[in-house]
């Protein structure tokens, strides 16, 4: 397995690990968010989703499709930071959720 396929797949797991961790802190949403609040301009979508549904609707979406097409990966991300942001002062702990978003920040950083 080359170097490049390795990471596709690293990447991958922790794709899954990210929606694994988002369904068991119920944060996974069945219902997409209108076509309107998708095309936001502002980063994140900030004016129109909230964190999780900007992680699940775009970031996850995006970085699936680029793993299947093979196309090449973002050289960095910086998405745990943001994630421990949203759940400051939440009830429910997204640790397990930054952990992933970490792990993926670090396979991005590092290729």
């Amino acid at each position: 397995m080359s170097a490049s396929t390795e990471l596709f797949s690293e990447v991958a797991d922790r794709l899954l690990g990210v929606e694994i961790e988002m369904r068991r802190i119920e944060v996974w949403s069945t219902e997409p968010p209108s076509a309107e609040a998708l095309a936001s301009s502002q980063p994140f979508c900030i004016d129109t989703l909230e964190f999780t549904e900007w992680l699940q609707f775009v970031f996850l979406e995006r970085m699936r499709f680029i793993v299947e097409q093979g196309h090449g990966l973002p050289g960095v991300s910086g998405i745990a930071p943001m994630a421990e942001e949203h759940f400051r002062g939440r009830s429910e702990s997204g640790d397990g959720l930054v952990r992933e978003l970490e792990a993926i920040d670090t396979l991005l950083s590092d290729s």
